[in-house]
């Protein structure tokens, strides 16, 4: 895996000159504010200068990884139709997919992988859909904060390995996992999360083929492919992961998680591997998950488009009209509803049957490592079964 650059740029350095040109810091870290303060990252340190009450993370665990801003976000996305992305995205190429208001789009992972971050507006909900890759969680917000639309940028700080964000407006810190500002002038502010999964390109062409393909040029496609992280779901070790792993499954094991009121559960996907649909309840909400195959590692190999198939999940409602449906696997990747026999994708749209054209809803969860999911949800349960 190539190492992430370790310098910061000409904004933090400007930022950080109040600390260096021997300026008092902020009176209210303490008396031991000035040790507290020298032995913290660069840009745990900046956005400490902003932040009026208790930081809602130890900063001592925010590393600097990466040039401030020097990942670039997607603040001007284009988008492309279905049928010009096809020539170029794999059928097993993962993308996330976002629904809302009757619209799709779909994020190629390999732009994701160069950008993290894209800023987008989805039947006018303003969106970030965002991918951390040493996570591999990709987690799609509001960016509506007080009825104002933020702009997200990638930090270039890691929290527990994952991507630390920043709104452009007052340059507060909201780690990804989170969703919250946990530094900075937006202290405790917290993001609605809107529901989104990675899928193989397949699934989602074939199930919305008006879906456009998002972004940030229309020839993009054409130039990447390139995974900068080659290797990484196979080396074992979370790269600048600060704690400890939590031992109930080796780190890079993929899990579907989700947390409702309070309550989290996680599944392998070596369970639901073995299962491909499976009924749950977390904090009260009814939901069905469903696995299949057919979904590259954007980590593994050198290309995005060459990794194992490590397949993929999609979480919903299982409720259509007022009635609760069970589900069990037909064939490789599809699944049926026991109460009518009606034929179900991956993407929760019935294709066949009395239910042909119903659409389930869309939970919000996470697809991550093992090591991440359970650095920010230590209290989860994991169903073994």
């Amino acid at each position: 895996m190539r190492t992430r650059l370790i310098t910061f740029g000409i904004v933090i350095t400007v930022a950080l000159s109040a600390c260096s040109s021997g300026e008092s810091p902020r009176s209210d870290l303490g008396e031991d504010a000035p040790a507290r303060v020298n032995n913290l990252s660069e840009i745990a340190r900046f956005a400490l200068l902003s932040t009026k009450g208790e930081p809602l993370i130890d900063p001592t665990e925010l590393i600097d990884a990466a040039s401030f801003d020097g990942i670039p976000s997607i603040d001007k996305p284009v988008s492309i139709p279905r049928e010009v992305a096809d020539t170029e995205l794999n059928e097993t190429e993962q993308v996330m997919l976002v629904t809302h208001g009757g619209q799709a789009r779909a994020y190629p992972v390999r732009s994701l992988i160069r950008h993290e971050i894209v800023n987008d507006v989805i039947a006018e909900l303003p969106v970030a859909v965002t991918w951390c890759p040493l996570c591999n969680t990709g987690i799609t917000f509001d960016r509506r904060v007080n009825g104002e639309a933020e702009v997200f940028g990638v930090s270039g700080g890691l929290y527990r390995s994952a991507l630390v964000m920043f709104d452009r407006r007052t340059t507060s810190l909201w780690p990804q996992p989170l969703g919250k500002a946990v530094l900075g002038p937006l202290l405790g502010t917290e993001l609605e999360v809107v529901a989104s999964s990675l899928l193989p390109w397949k699934e989602v062409r074939d199930a919305h083929p008006d879906v456009a393909v998002v972004l940030a040029s229309e020839d993009e496609l054409a130039k990447t492919g390139e995974n900068p992280y080659d290797g990484y779901d196979t080396s074992g070790d979370p790269f600048l992961f600060k704690g400890e792993v939590d031992e109930r499954l080796p780190a890079f094991t993929r899990v579907a998680g989700v947390t409702v009121d309070g309550e989290s559960k996680a599944w392998s996907y070596d369970v639901l591997r073995r299962r491909r649909a499976i009924d749950a309840t977390v904090g009260g909400q009814p939901m069905v998950l469903l696995w299949a195959p057919g979904s590259a590692s954007p980590l593994e190999s050198d290309d995005v488009r060459e990794g194992r198939d490590v397949g993929s999940t999609g979480v919903y409602d299982p409720r259509v009209g007022g009635r609760s449906l069970t589900f069990s696997p037909a064939g490789r990747t599809g699944f049926r509803d026991r109460e009518t026999g009606s034929r179900w994708t991956l993407t929760g749209r019935a294709t066949e049957g009395a239910l042909a054209g119903e659409q389930l809803t869309p939970l919000t969860h996470q697809d991550a490592f093992w090591f991440a999911w359970a650095a920010f949800q230590p209290d989860t349960a994991l169903v073994k079964q």
